[in-house]
């Protein structure tokens, strides 16, 4: 991977912190055996941390350490991606529209009315894609506030391609207690 040119920056809800929970309904479908590249993954690396605590190998980038997921290359051996992408408009339907073209499994965990959006609705047509819903809303970890306790105030789901055995599918979150 090559240190390149930042092509954005991050805006307030670009790094939203995802709990290890919200990966539970994902894991059964992520062989272990496959390389796992978290391109978003943040200061602290939630995503790649229960990935790996989970018995994945993951290979952890992010634009904060100047390497630039809509600019480089794919890591080689990589597997599939993996990530909690930045949410801001048009950061999110770049980084699906990577995934895509890159043409690995992908899961993304976005918002479910990016479902919606003129991005996903341009990167999506002719592209296989999956849709897990999930039972809760995520808690996630929100620069200088914290977690969201008792949900953020939108719907998560896991869009994925290559990943889930169905086109739509329900995952069921648990939440660990005090959350």
């Amino acid at each position: 991977m090559k240190k390149t040119r930042l092509s954005y920056k991050a805006g307030p809800k670009d790094d939203c912190g995802t709990p290890a929970y919200a990966l539970d309904p994902l894991l059964p479908y992520l062989p272990k055996e496959w390389v796992v590249w978290e391109p978003a993954c943040g200061q602290q690396e939630r995503i790649a941390k229960a990935l790996r605590n989970n018995g994945h190998f993951v290979l952890s980038t992010d634009i904060v350490w100047g390497l630039d997921f809509l600019t480089n290359n794919p890591i080689p051996d990589v597997c599939a991606i993996v990530t909690n992408p930045p949410y801001s408009s048009p950061l999110k339907g770049k980084f699906i529209q990577r995934c895509f073209d890159l043409g690995l499994p992908f899961a993304l965990l976005v918002q479910v009315d990016t479902l919606g959006t003129k991005s996903f609705q341009r990167a999506a047509p002719g592209r296989p894609f999956e849709i897990m819903l999930l039972s809760e809303r995520i808690d996630f970890y929100m620069p200088n506030k914290g977690y969201t306790k008792g949900g953020s105030d939108f719907a998560s789901i896991w869009l994925c391609s290559g990943l889930l055995p169905e086109k739509v599918m329900f995952g069921k979150i648990t939440k660990p207690e005090g959350m």
